[in-house]
């Protein structure tokens, strides 16, 4: 079994910062593709940022030079460093991670249970 666990959301007044962090435990083998997806009330959820196992990286273009993903592969975990926040970007954030389990050819994605961002004043 996999599991995603996410953490560092909050509420923050707007041009405030908060950093989301996602961590995957259990039988993994490799990691391809981590995102971060947010889904605002009476909104279909849209990619925010992704980052491939090389690095490359891409955004929507709302969140270009505010918002920046990394990850830490020895730690199966991505990161999503929020800057210069606005009222838009309030919305239920998750990670995403396209992964192989150890044994299996398969590769799969798999959901964090979603972290709550607030951005008001």
């Amino acid at each position: 079994q996999v599991q995603l666990v996410e953490s560092g959301g909050g509420l923050v007044q707007p041009g405030g910062s908060l950093r989301l962090s996602c961590a995957a435990s259990g039988s993994i083998f490799r990691i391809f593709v981590m995102a971060w997806y947010r889904q605002a009330p009476g909104k279909q959820r849209e990619l925010v940022a992704g980052i491939t196992s090389r690095g490359t990286t891409n955004y929507t273009t709302s969140v270009k030079d505010r918002f920046t993903v990394s990850r830490d592969n020895a730690k199966n975990t991505v990161y999503l460093q929020m800057n210069s926040l606005k009222p838009e970007d309030t919305a239920v954030y998750y990670c995403n991670m396209n992964l192989q389990q150890i044994g299996t050819r398969n590769i799969y994605d798999y959901w964090g249970q979603g972290t709550q961002v607030t951005v008001s004043s």
